[in-house]
């Protein structure tokens, strides 16, 4: 009888030990900011764009958006900075000529490091977010200006009409 208790408190002492898996659920963690794409003249329809091309400044063209026609786009903004600058380029064909309508987007923001669980570690959200553009391009609008933050990509950020 003594062993089998003895044998009892021992196998709940190891099984006790054992920590349970965890995982995480949240994917991605850090939002990503989503841009959707709208037609100027009618400001509730969406409009694609036309051979789309988005890079960072400095650096080389996102793979996912390079020449692409779509109406909306997920980019993420750099957590180690206050700012992060985006160059925009769509292409019109006239004939053989391409238009290459480029414009300067530009995401200002302060990040945030923010605990999510011990399997997800840590997220990045950012607040007090300001958006500016040379409007003088093929971006005839956008709005918001500003939000007070961005913590998740479930819906778009910013309407951008063209």
């Amino acid at each position: 009888m003594k062993r089998s208790i003895l044998l009892f408190i021992f196998c709940t002492a190891i099984f006790s030990r054992c920590e349970k898996d965890d995982f995480c659920t949240k994917d991605p963690v850090t939002p990503k900011l989503v841009l959707r794409f709208y037609d100027a003249n009618d400001r509730e329809q969406l409009k694609n764009t036309e051979r789309l091309s988005i890079w960072a400044a400095g650096k080389d063209t996102i793979p996912d958006y390079k020449s692409v026609a779509t109406d909306s786009v997920s980019i993420p903004l750099n957590s180690t900075t206050i700012e992060t600058v985006y160059h925009l380029k769509i292409n019109a064909f006239d004939g053989n000529l391409a238009s290459n309508q480029t414009t300067t987007f530009t995401i200002q923001y302060t990040p945030v490091e923010e605990f999510v669980s011990r399997s997800c570690g840590f997220r990045v959200i950012f607040n007090d977010v300001a958006f500016s553009s040379d409007t003088s391009t093929w971006i005839q609008d956008y709005t918001p200006t500003t939000l007070t933050t961005i913590d998740n990509q479930s819906a778009a950020h910013v309407q951008i009409f063209h």
